[in-house]
């Protein structure tokens, strides 16, 4: 049976990713270079924060083989043709290994001439529905490990510079002996709900008229189910009670997991933070059908489906307060 067939989180845009990680292998040296070397190894290619996509006609591939690895490589200036840094993804359902190449920032100008390759924003590329949903989720993985090691060259402990080891899994500082691991930020993302309505706003940066879930990262020390309520009161001054999970998303911008809830609204008054949201307000079960097919009276839209915000105002407009329960 498919994940997605019994997993919610996994129909979400970097939800889905089928990889064996294979956590146990990649302190194994030997295994992992005999991985890295296997004739049918493949390879997810990026030039910093973006991957490299291969374009044919409509279609779009992320997925490098040896050969196609290897003929990208001879077209790459001297100096630029080995990658600043390769990690150990694990293997593919077929069997086959993954790994994660960055060739630096560089690498945009160096392909710029190739025909049929291309950097592209992950971002653009999910809002668009360009990639398979499966290599999609491989992709956010590959970019939120990789982002980190180019963030964290240093030692956090002592300064030094550090030192990648485990197949990329793991720093370590031989100056002071700390060990560091890729780090995920945790996000609350949610929804209130008043009976038939519930509470959406919107930041600066939305596209004109477009309204989403409330959102905030965990703090020390706090609970998912407080920082769902904390987060609500700050930005729109509504306090809650029950709080209820919902499905989880990775976010690969750099390296979140939003954690999506909905939580029960015990008052209906907006104070809106003006330094986080440009306006906030109830909207019905029946507007945010709307809003989600595109036929709002004013205009007004939602998130898309790669968004966890989709599918948390999709799951409302479809069971209503009984989410709650």
């Amino acid at each position: 049976m498919p994940m997605h067939a019994y997993d919610r989180s996994a129909i979400i845009g970097f939800g889905f990713n089928p990889l064996d990680r294979l956590s146990d292998k990649r302190q194994d040296e030997d295994y992992v270079r005999q991985a890295r070397q296997a004739a049918d190894t493949r390879f997810v290619v990026h030039g910093g924060d973006e991957p490299l996509l291969m374009q044919r006609d409509a279609a779009c591939d992320a997925l490098f083989s040896v050969p196609q690895l290897a003929a990208l490589q001879a077209a790459l200036p001297p100096g630029q043709h080995e990658p600043v840094c390769e990690v150990f993804l694990g293997r593919l359902p077929d069997g086959t290994a993954l790994f994660a190449l960055d060739f630096g920032a560089g690498l945009a100008d160096a392909v710029a001439g190739l025909p049929g390759l291309a950097l592209r924003s992950l971002r653009t590329v999910a809002m668009q529905g360009e990639l398979d949903h499966a290599l999609l989720g491989e992709l956010g993985g590959a970019k939120a490990v990789l982002d980190w090691h180019r963030r964290h060259r240093f030692c956090a402990q002592c300064g030094a510079p550090s030192r990648m080891v485990a197949g990329g899994w793991r720093r370590d500082c031989d100056a002071c002996g700390a060990q560091h691991f890729p780090r995920v930020d945790p996000v609350v993302i949610m929804l209130a709900i008043d009976g038939e309505r519930c509470l959406l706003g919107r930041q600066p940066r939305f596209a004109t008229g477009m309204y989403s879930t409330l959102a905030g990262f965990v703090e020390p020390g706090e609970t998912i189910e407080d920082a769902v309520r904390r987060e609500i009161l700050e930005e729109a001054g509504v306090p809650c009670s029950t709080v209820r999970y919902f499905a989880s998303q990775p976010w690969p911008f750099p390296s979140s997991l939003m954690i999506g809830c909905f939580a029960q609204a015990q008052g209906t008054a907006i104070t809106i933070d003006t330094t986080e949201l440009d306006d906030a307000r109830w909207f019905s079960r029946a507007e945010v059908a709307g809003m989600l097919a595109g036929t709002h009276a004013q205009g007004l839209s939602a998130p898309l489906p790669y968004a966890i915000a989709h599918h948390l105002m999709r799951a409302f407009v479809d069971e209503g307060e009984a989410l709650l329960r």
